[in-house]
């Protein structure tokens, strides 16, 4: 009896740690952390925050450069770019296209035929947006040439009823008194605080019509003694302008000296502020 006892123990031992073994909570598998993030990019993607999965891709690339799904989402996030690029042309907002594209050839670079379409698309719509800008100044400039030059004829005309009627009631001895003309703008609004000359030939390097503006606008400067604020993309396109435009303000006063200053706008047309300061 007492053999059998201590030749069942063991049995006994076995089956109580089964049991406890049994009653203990099955441990979880540990989740990957590259599936985690490859799942975020995916749901960046989806969801249309391009520069959240611009910045998760990066990470990636740092931790599973040699991970081939790599080449897969770069490509997928290039033309998410690319289309972002071209809604942004349809709106014809074309600094936030050109920034689209850059980000799309920033991916692909070894893919230059994946963005010449829409490169070619916004190079054509900013070609036509500065025709455009051109055209205007032009047609601007024209018509306040024709009023400037209506407005000499009707000075003439009054000053020669002026003079007739002056004629008739001013005895032979006495002499006729000279009247003077109001001095006439040929691009600004003397009555207003500032005028706005746009410039869009800079942009263009059309130095001819440049220069030809620049004569008008000197006048105007010297005539109305006009402070000029010369607002331009670049900061070194001010040296140029200044030195074109203070050149004709000498020729026409070599007394005056001219207030300007500058202003650097990349995303504006070319312009000149021209302020009459009084005499």
């Amino acid at each position: 009896m007492k053999s059998f006892a201590f030749r069942g123990l063991p049995l006994f031992l076995v089956l109580l740690l089964a049991g406890c073994q049994s009653s203990q909570p099955h441990s979880l598998p540990p989740v990957d952390d590259l599936v985690v993030a490859f799942r975020q990019l995916d749901l960046s993607l989806a969801e249309e925050r391009l520069d959240d999965a611009r910045s998760q891709l990066g990470a990636l690339q740092q931790r599973a450069s040699r991970d081939t799904r790599l080449e897969q989402y770069q490509r997928q996030l290039a033309e998410a770019y690319m289309e972002q690029g071209r809604e942004a042309l349809q709106q014809g907002d074309l600094d936030r296209a050109a920034q689209a594209l850059g980000q799309a050839r920033s991916l692909m670079p070894q893919a230059p035929a994946l963005s010449h379409d829409l490169n070619q698309a916004i190079d054509s719509a900013r070609t036509a947006r500065q025709a455009a800008a051109e055209q205007q100044a032009r047609e601007a400039a024209a018509k306040l040439d024709a009023e400037r030059q209506e407005q000499l004829r009707q000075q003439r005309l009054a000053s020669e009823r002026q003079a007739r009627t002056a004629d008739a009631a001013t005895p032979a001895s006495q002499p006729t008194p000279v009247v003077e003309s109001k001095p006439t703008a040929r691009l600004i609004d003397p009555s207003a605080a500032t005028s706005s000359v746009a410039m869009p030939m800079l942009d263009t390097q059309d130095n001819e019509n440049l220069r030809r503006l620049l004569d008008s606008v000197a006048a105007d400067v010297v005539t109305f003694r006009c402070a000029v604020r010369i607002e331009v993309r670049e900061a070194k396109d001010y040296p140029w302008v200044a030195a074109l435009l203070s050149a004709r303000i000498k020729k026409l006063d070599p007394s005056f000296r001219p207030q300007l200053s500058q202003k650097v706008a990349p995303q504006q047309v070319p312009r000149l502020l021209l302020s009459p300061q009084g005499s």
